[in-house]
């Protein structure tokens, strides 16, 4: 065997990498989509008058942001069975990794909301603006413009923590990896190509991050 790179096996496995990187890359998207929707969530309950519901969502996200991922994952897949809440494996990790992600997302929300002169809170107001137009129609266009290279930073980091999920059986890139190199103790392909991968697919990201940055920049 080739104590170095070899590269007809390489080509061998790389279509089984591949699968599991799109796989993977599936999982990152669904769940920054769902990061982005939580989060938005999480930051406005923050603002709330009620200070039982504020107080509440801020230790919420601060408890998330403080423990690791792979404790939340474990006990959303391990733990929750033994009070009812079964899930599969690829749910409770996207699940998870989603929640994770929403906490960090919903404190660059907050930093783009707080960023908003307070001019245009005043200008809505004497304009008769309802509240719930307010904000879809002046505060948080404003607000997330400025706020996007934050959250693609956060998309390339979610794309990298996907291997946490093997933790839990899910099959992703690195764990492919992993078991193509245990069935033929073979791992410098195996593992170079997924760090490849990786590089190739973050890359990628941030590049359509920084496209859209683009586009949605204010002349």
């Amino acid at each position: 065997m080739n104590p170095f790179f070899d590269v007809s096996y390489a080509l061998q496995i790389a279509p089984a990498l591949l699968h599991a990187c799109l796989y993977t890359i599936g999982i990152t998207l669904v769940g920054f989509t769902i990061a982005l929707v939580l989060g938005l969530v999480f930051a406005l309950l923050r603002r709330s008058r009620v200070r039982a519901v504020s107080r509440s969502t801020a230790f919420v996200v601060e408890f998330i942001r403080s423990t690791p991922l792979l404790i939340q994952v474990y006990v959303l897949f391990y733990v929750a069975p033994l009070y009812g809440l079964t899930m599969s494996a690829l749910t409770a990790g996207t699940i998870g990794i989603a929640v994770h992600y929403a906490c960090y997302v919903s404190e660059v929300y907050r930093a783009g909301i707080n960023g908003v002169p307070r001019g245009q809170w005043e200008a809505a107001c004497a304009l008769s603006l309802s509240h719930s137009r307010t904000w879809r129609a002046v505060i948080l266009p404003q607000a997330i413009r400025p706020v996007i290279p934050a959250l693609g930073n956060y998309l390339v980091a979610m794309f990298k923590d996907t291997p946490v999920l093997s933790a839990i059986t899910v099959v992703e890139l690195m764990q492919q990896a992993k078991n193509i190199g245990s069935e033929t103790f073979r791992y410098l392909e195996p593992i170079t190509m997924t760090g490849l991968f990786f590089l190739v697919i973050s890359i990628t990201f941030a590049s359509g991050v920084r496209h859209l940055e683009r586009r949605v920049r204010l002349p």
